[in-house]
Order: C-alpha cells, then structure tokens, then sequence
C-alpha cells in the first residue's frame, strides 16, 4: 500500500464516519459499504467529540522558541555569564551556533509531532541522535581534553545546576505541546526532555568557565542526555497507563 491507497482509504473513511453522524446512532450503518469501512464509520462515530481547532504551527513555534530563550536569558543573567570573558571568539560562536541550530530543528520537530499527519524532514529519531552528535563535534574539536583533579565533584556542580533549569523549562513546554494531538507519547516525551535539557546546557556554557572538553561534554552535554531519558520514561509510561485505561474502558 502506497502513500495514495492510505491517502484513499482516509478520504471514504472520513466520508463514511459522516454519513455514519448524520443518522441516529441506533440505525445500522449502510450495508452497501465494505465491512471494514463501516467498522471504521461506526468506531469513528461513537468516539467523536468536538475539539477547539488547532492555532497554526508558526504560533506553536514561536511559542517553544520564545520559552527556551526567555529562560536561557534569564538564568544564564542570575548565574552569570562567565564562560564568555574566557571562551575564544571562534568557540562563543560555534557552541552557541550549534546550540541555535539544535533548538530550531528540536522545535520544528515538536510542532510537527503534535499534528497528526505532519510530514517531517528528518525523523524524530535520528534527528535526537544527530543533535547529540553535532554538539558533541564542535566541543571535541575547539575546546582541550584535560586531566584535572576532583573532576566528578566538578562535574556534578554543573550537573545540579543545569537539570533543575531544564526541569523548569520542561513545565511550559508541556503547556504548549498538550495542545496538540500526540500520538507517540514516548518519543514526544524524549525530543520535549532533550528540547529542555539543552536549555540548561546553553546556560552552562554561558555561565562555567570551565573549559575542559571531558567537564563540557559529560556535565554540560550530559545535563540535555540526562533529559531527553527522563522525558522519554516520562512519555513511554504515560502512553502505558493510558493503554491501560483504554483496555478497562472497552
């Protein structure tokens, strides 16, 4: 089955579930149709329900991208901006380009995510694993591998500082994405968690001046790692229970 069966299949559906709506819900359907589209009629009309329409995605996405750098200015304002007066010209601009970069792509993706339907260009999966990557390069590349003493202690200071601002990040952005319809709660769960996480993590790049590539990308990187898995053990045991639920109902 190809893209214009499915496209095909949706349309009768659609014009059966209608045709279902506009008689009284204790006639039987029309026999004249297949089984299989009246079954899917009958399922459609007994579960709808009148829903608000939905706002159009430039406002979703001017919604996440305004969050993220609101917070971003704002902690990173409290905490101060002490990474900048000793990172280079060329390391300010490549770290804060590629977290740019990563925030524009994880909010496209999340807006896509919450309508069914959307097409996107680079699949949710392998865009989580890319920007793990393309942060990961950049830090590898300009910034020194060191050996320095308490390195853990080190570490877990920024790992403390930062998850707690992308835990708070992560309350709006749910605000704004349970207005969609998610249908992969897991994955949702994670691009929403690593969306977050990357808050702290631009916060801690603004804000350690720190700048041993292991600290970088074990506290820093780790904070958005750290994240993306709780929102994805999140999204993955939201979408048991509601199973769950729907089993009991049925």
């Amino acid at each position: 089955m190809n893209c214009d069966d499915v496209d095909r299949a949706l349309r009768e559906a659609s014009q059966a579930a209608e045709h279902v709506t506009e008689r009284d819900m204790s006639v039987p359907a029309d026999p004249s149709l297949p089984a299989n589209l009246r079954q899917i009629a009958e399922g459609l009309a007994a579960n709808m329900r009148p829903v608000r329409p939905m706002a159009p995605k430039r406002y979703f996405l001017g919604a996440l991208v305004g969050i993220f750098i609101s917070f971003v200015v704002i902690a990173a304002y409290r905490m101060g901006a002490f990474a900048i007066a000793v990172m280079t010209p060329l390391q300010i601009t490549a770290i804060l380009s590629a977290l740019a970069v990563a925030m524009g792509l994880l909010a496209y993706s999340l807006v896509n995510q919450m309508v069914p339907g959307s097409r996107h260009r680079i699949p949710p999966m392998r865009l989580l694993v890319g920007i793990a990557i393309t942060l990961t390069i950049p830090i590898a590349v300009l910034f020194q591998f060191q050996h320095e003493q308490h390195f853990w202690i080190k570490c877990w200071d920024c790992i403390r500082a930062g998850t707690p601002i992308g835990i708070l990040a992560a309350v709006p952005f749910w605000l704004v994405l349970r207005r969609g319809a998610i249908l992969s709660p897991g994955m949702t769960g994670a691009a929403t968690g690593l969306f977050a996480g990357l808050v702290g993590t631009s916060v801690l790049e603004i804000h350690c001046p720190n700048l041993d590539a292991w600290h970088i990308l074990v506290s820093h990187l780790g904070v958005a790692i750290m994240c993306a898995l709780g929102g994805l053990v999140t999204g993955l045991t939201a979408e048991i229970i509601g199973g769950r639920s729907v089993r009991r109902s049925n």
